[in-house]
């Protein structure tokens, strides 16, 4: 038996493909393996196949050689030992990973970088792939991205400090990295959660009562601190809350007409809602704010805390419990629950450190622009392009995404 690995490169065009196995196929062989891609025109195809017992190479490889030169291809034969390929064969129990670069230009050194990790850590790259839409050199579309993804082999030798070297390149870079395990779950998502200010929307709606009500600098100051962890949430909330006594309702509905949407946002819900992902907010913001966010994007749920309102204005005070970072990680767990779907199938999107709870209880926890505690504790972090991000971290590419 003849193992022989067939390696085709030359200018892409119909039927190079179709013209080569049919030569194959009269000589009745099997085939083993068959990858192909085209970059810039350029064809490059690999098939593996076994010459069937009793036959002969020679013949075969003299009509690929011929098809080949009338096509105008170029054509090199590799014969693979048995034992060789018995040990390659071996290798596909191993466990799988996706690793996704994206940036608003990919370059040479985000690459490198990124592969010498995956090299270090002794795994192989088995396939590359674009999943961005071709970008013009004079494009000035500020929404346009660069975004690849690779689908690696192997057990990394210490994946923490993989992890940890992948913050350290993205962030010297300017490029997002995310590495995930390659497995069933991974195409199967199929609940998102989004916490909503800074991350739904590029503001934090309490210090826009702020401004509105004159107390902005106290609410502001009061915000940093809950959002770094550096104060109790609930006791920020209530005093936060307490500062906006007396604000006229008519202003929630001006600051709720001009919320500024997060880059990607729009884009992003149109293509889940196109393949039937559900979706919520689980936010410590309010009500008011993420039902007209429900309204406008198409969301399905909407959990957030409810000011209080007596005669067309704010009394301080606020209705029903707290939505802390607890509270929203056992909101998504009863989501989940709903839906009948395992946690593995659910994604989180967050910013501050009372999103950590629901991010680590989800599948895969996402921290969105985030502050850096935030960043370092997630599995996931996305810091340079916009929203729709979340996209290609479920395989999406380009053409199969809502313009």
């Amino acid at each position: 038996m003849e193992i022989i690995l067939l390696n085709i490169s030359g200018e892409d065009k119909p039927g190079v493909t179709s013209t080569l196995t049919d030569v194959l196929s009269r000589y009745n062989v099997n085939i083993l393996d068959i990858g192909q891609a085209v970059i810039h025109k350029e064809l490059g195809l690999g098939i593996l196949f076994e010459v069937p017992e009793k036959s002969e190479s020679s013949p075969i490889l003299k009509d690929l050689l011929f098809k080949g030169y009338e096509a105008g291809m170029n054509i090199k034969f590799t014969p693979i030992p048995k034992n060789q390929y018995n040990t390659w064969v071996k290798q596909q129990g191993k466990p799988r990973y996706i690793l996704t670069l994206m940036s608003k230009k990919l370059t040479a050194k985000q690459l490198s970088k990124a592969t010498d990790i995956i090299a270090e850590q002794g795994l192989n790259i088995d396939i590359i792939s674009r999943l961005s839409g071709r970008i013009p050199i004079e494009s000035k579309n500020s929404h346009k991205q660069s975004v690849v993804e690779f689908s690696v082999r192997g057990k990394p030798g210490d994946i923490e400090k993989m992890k940890t070297s992948f913050i350290k390149i993205a962030g010297e870079t300017g490029m997002d990295i995310a590495f995930q395990e390659d497995n069933i779950f991974r195409k199967n998502r199929r609940l998102i959660c989004f916490d909503m200010d800074s991350t739904l929307i590029q503001t934090e709606v309490i210090d826009e009562l702020a401004k509105k009500a004159g107390v902005y600098d106290k609410v502001s100051s009061i915000t940093e601190k809950a959002m770094r962890g550096e104060i109790d949430f609930n006791q920020s909330f209530i005093e936060r809350v307490k500062l906006l006594k007396g604000l006229d309702e008519s202003v929630m509905r001006d600051i709720a007409d001009n919320l500024p949407l997060t880059q990607g946002s729009e884009r992003l819900f149109k293509t889940l809602k196109k393949y039937g992902y559900r979706t919520a907010i689980l936010s410590g913001g309010f009500n008011y704010f993420g039902n007209y966010l429900k309204n406008k994007l198409g969301i399905d749920y909407v959990f957030a805390n409810e000011l209080e309102i007596e005669n067309g204005k704010l009394t301080g005070n606020h209705s029903g419990d707290i939505i802390d970072g607890n509270k929203k990680a056992e909101l998504l767990k009863l989501l989940a629950f709903k839906e009948d779907i395992h946690l593995e199938q659910v994604i989180a999107v967050g910013d501050g450190s009372n999103d950590l709870p629901m991010l680590q209880k989800a599948g895969l926890g996402i921290a969105f622009h985030a502050k850096p505690k935030v960043k370092a504790s997630a599995s996931h972090s996305i810091s340079t392009i916009g929203l729709d991000a979340i996209l290609y971290l479920l395989g999406f590419r380009d053409r199969e995404i809502n313009q």
